[in-house]
């Protein structure tokens, strides 16, 4: 018996929110959308079929205040809530409330949640499955704890990370014994100050290995598959930038291995959804990093090689469906590449920009996919996560995808802020990038941006910011600044915001 699931409430914004929202319509869902005071007029805002008001900008005030959000869903009637990523998306307490109050959470159960939440917990858990995972300790480090000597014992250099979170916080290198002591105090207290949690952990910190992710999709009769990989090295400060399927550094032997250990490991805990397990790539050697038990923002090139909607399928797992495929059934096709457009200076050590966005004309042409947050008139602001969309290309070939890429970010026009357009058409003319060469330490120690490269770019969007002042001056003027002639009647949204 599989259940009902007619209404959605997303527990998100920006991008995620109207990528979620566009499936449900396909599949006849009414979708919900809640919103802090600065995104009362944002797009997705607008897009989905009903919008809720939950609270001021800090995140604490509105999109992490998960009682307000069940109370939200029930008084919208929804069946269940779909997190997208970040937020309360991998919160096991918030997952935990939704099966209290018999709202369907669009993700694994809580229990789930809560043993791949902490990253120690991760890595027994790992181990048991038979995974490899990189040397280190085994529990959280105390105050009582011997550091030095248990860093000694281990060797140099080090990681020390923190269990909870990511994103880089709560994590310090350590190459030297006499820094350790005040390397782990100050990842302490910074995973404590961002996640709520102080536990950390030594790692034996590989130097320049690959960033190799594995998809995977799980439903509720014990079916587990791997739906390939993503290579997601491009990182700056841990933080991803570009992300492509497959992994050309991959061998079919180590690829089956891969995913072996990550449905191995998605069956010990009864996972359900979708979700993504981490690896590090080190020569022929992986090592398990951590799971994201979620959507990742990076799922789009998985859905480009194998043509399947991720979202769908995670609502039908949410219903009680088997998974409509196995393991054989999964061919790839050809190669995707994914570039994070982000409001950011790249001239300027990738400082966040904010303002408003005065014009956007986005790429399209074959086999180029723009999720975005944003339109012409959107501003953007500082209370949240500076992506303003996703672009992603497809092609038979990786050098296909590049090219098509490179020709999609010159199209993509943005006038009113600075973005990292400039820095991706620099990158994907990098000589070891196009070999396939780099590693996760690629971007900090040995990529060097020049600014003279975002002058076409600047030039574009100088061109397009004209010919729309242009066009604006015959237009008849509207009270919303974000709105256009494709979207719902202004009455009829302002008539649904409660």
């Amino acid at each position: 018996m599989t259940l009902e699931i007619k209404k959605v409430l997303i527990a998100n914004r920006g991008e995620i929110a109207r990528r979620v929202i566009r499936t449900l319509r396909e599949l006849g869902i009414a979708s919900v959308s809640v919103y802090s005071d600065v995104d009362e007029f944002a797009p997705f805002a607008c897009e989905a079929d009903e919008s809720y008001h939950i609270g001021g900008n800090a995140p604490s005030e509105s999109y992490l205040d998960g009682e307000k959000i069940i109370q939200t869903a029930r008084r919208a009637g929804c069946d269940a809530i779909h997190p997208g990523y970040g937020f309360l998306s991998e919160n096991s307490e918030f997952a935990k409330l939704c099966e209290k109050t018999g709202i369907k959470f669009i993700g694994p159960p809580s229990k789930a949640i809560a043993k791949l939440g902490s990253k120690i917990e991760s890595r027994k858990i790992a181990k048991k499955a038979g995974v490899q995972v990189v040397p280190g300790t085994e529990d959280a480090l105390s105050k009582s704890d011997d550091v030095r000597a248990i860093a000694e014992s281990l060797g140099f250099p080090l990681l020390v990370k923190a269990s909870a979170g990511g994103g880089g916080k709560g994590m310090r290198v350590v190459r030297e014994a006499d820094e350790i002591e005040e390397a782990v105090a100050r990842a302490a207290s910074e995973a404590k100050s961002a996640f709520g949690s102080e536990d950390v952990f030594l790692e034996r910190y590989l130097e320049t290995p690959k960033h190799v992710e594995i998809q995977i999709l799980a439903d509720s009769h014990g079916n587990c598959v791997a739906l390939y990989e993503r290579e997601c090295s491009i990182q700056r400060r841990h933080q991803k930038l570009i992300e492509e399927s497959p992994c050309m550094a991959l061998g079919e032997d180590t690829r089956a291995k891969m995913f072996e250990c990550a449905t191995n490991l998605a069956k010990t805990v009864g996972y359900e959804g979708a979700g993504t397990v981490e690896f590090l790539l080190d020569g022929n050697e992986f090592y398990f990093l951590e799971v994201n038990t979620r959507l990742q923002v990076e799922h789009p090139v998985t859905e480009m090689i194998l043509g399947l909607d991720l979202v769908a399928e995670q609502i039908r797992v949410a219903r009680g469906e088997k998974l409509r495929f196995a393991q054989e059934d999964v061919i790839p096709r050809g190669h995707a590449i994914e570039c994070r457009v982000t409001a950011e200076d790249p001239s300027q050590n990738f400082m966040p920009c904010t303002g408003r966005l005065d014009v956007i004309e986005e790429p399209a042409g074959p086999f180029v996919r723009v999720d975005s947050g944003v339109v012409s008139g959107s501003v953007v602001s500082p209370f949240y996560d500076s992506m303003l969309s996703k672009v992603i290309a497809w092609g038979e070939t990786r050098d296909d995808a590049i090219e098509r890429m490179k020709r999609a970010l010159r199209e993509y026009m943005i006038a009113g802020i600075r973005t990292s357009i400039p820095f991706h058409l620099q990158m994907l003319d990098n000589a070891v990038f196009r070999a396939g060469s780099f590693h996760v330490k690629f971007v900090d120690r040995e990529f060097k941006f020049e600014p003279a490269g975002e002058e076409l770019t600047k030039l574009s969007a100088i061109v397009a910011a004209l010919l729309e002042e242009e066009s604006a001056v015959r237009a008849v003027p509207m009270a919303n600044p974000t709105a256009s002639a494709g979207w719902r009647e202004a009455a009829r949204i302002e008539g649904l915001r409660r």
